[in-house]
């Protein structure tokens, strides 16, 4: 059996003899490749200045420090929000995990037992709800229509008494469907649930506000915005206050709510690549979206029988 080293270094070669560059890579929903302005940011923190950001009696850990809130503020900057409701964890899965089990253990009783997903949700959505469900947690999962949107008619009649929070992605990572966030989050708030969305794939890419959203807790990566693997953040709503039970337990790190010393190489590339994107997000849009058509266009008129 042929392993995948060599089938890549096989397939690299028939290129090459064909004259062809190299394969077109067209996953970026999955992840992207890492900018060489964040890894030029990253170089110090790998480096020379190597303190832990929770040593403060020191210059080390000071200028860590510094580094980790300037990145948090960058981040924070994107959604526009406050730097105090970022929380760094080690991705958007572990993200989605604190905000669901968070909000469910910190908040449920025998009369708020309830929540809300879509059928469409990332797996890290939908399995953690089913892992709630095991703990006696009463789920709903919203179908979608033929272009992969919720009625909102649907997450009105789903919302009872008993409901504590709704979960619906803002940007679906395999069909690219916008979900109408707004419009959720204005239902939430009237209905006195808290609302979370994973913005993982939005972030960066299209403009969010939470406070004008009404979002309560949003779920955000750094790989999916030319930033490093292994550093993501979860939104957290300050006023009003949102209350959340921490799932990893330690030194008390991140406000409470993620224990674990904060890797500053990794933070301060999410940052930069945050600064970037809020520089760059609309003049990346329309390139992205002039290409989108181009390609749609070409396929629609060259390959028979095609339904985009």
């Amino acid at each position: 059996m042929i392993n995948t080293v060599t089938k890549t270094a096989e397939l690299r070669s028939k290129l090459k003899t064909n004259n062809v560059k190299f394969p077109i890579y067209m996953d970026y929903q999955a992840t992207t490749p890492i900018d060489t302005r964040v890894v030029t940011a990253m170089l110090p923190y790998l480096t020379d200045k190597f303190g832990n950001p929770h040593s403060r009696s020191h210059l080390f850990g000071w200028e860590s420090e510094e580094a980790v809130e300037a990145a948090r503020k960058h981040v924070a900057d994107l959604i526009k929000s406050d730097p105090g409701e970022i929380i760094f964890t080690s991705g958007a899965t572990e993200a989605n995990n604190l905000a669901i089990k968070g909000v469910v253990d910190f908040y449920s009783n025998d009369k708020k037992n309830h929540i809300i997903t879509v059928m469409t949700e990332h797996k890290c959505v939908i399995n953690t709800c089913r892992h709630l469900e095991q703990k006696g947690i009463k789920v709903t999962y919203l179908p979608v229509n033929s272009n992969g949107l919720i009625d909102i008619n649907n997450l009105k009649n789903a919302i009872s008494d008993s409901t504590i929070m709704v979960s619906i992605t803002t940007v679906n990572s395999e069909i690219g469907v916008i979900q109408p966030i707004e419009a959720i989050g204005q239902i939430c708030r009237e209905r006195k649930v808290f609302f979370h969305t994973d913005i993982a794939q939005a972030f960066g890419k299209i403009p969010i506000d939470v406070t004008k959203y009404n979002i309560d807790l949003a779920s955000i990566s750094a790989h999916k915005i030319y930033g490093p693997k292994g550093i993501g953040a979860l939104y957290v709503r300050k006023r009003p206050r949102i209350r959340i039970s921490p799932i990893i337990h330690g030194g008390g790190q991140e406000r409470g709510m993620r224990s674990g010393t904060v890797p500053t190489p990794l933070v301060v590339g999410f940052g930069e690549a945050a600064r970037i994107a809020n520089i760059e997000m609309f003049e990346e849009y329309n390139r992205i979206q002039k290409m989108f058509s181009k390609f749609v266009n070409y396929i629609l008129n060259h390959i028979p029988q095609t339904y985009l």
